[in-house]
């Protein structure tokens, strides 16, 4: 590696999307995440799909209770 970087040719915000919507990191309990891709693999679905349709249902419940 280089002890110095010449970035004068550089442009700022190159690679930025202004309409990008950041993802919150999400923190499991070590047992939910083995639980959760087993409950995917069954269903023949990705891991992100099946978590996605559960937040989906519970927003639905609590806007149902509202």
């Amino acid at each position: 590696m280089k002890d110095e970087n010449d970035f004068s040719a550089a442009t700022r915000g190159r690679f930025s999307r202004p309409d990008a919507q950041p993802s919150p990191p999400v923190h499991l309990d070590p047992d939910a995440p083995a639980y959760l891709a087993g409950r995917a693999e069954a269903r023949g679905v990705s891991l992100s799909g099946l978590v996605d349709d559960l937040l989906k249902k519970a927003i639905a419940l609590i806007e149902a209770g509202k």
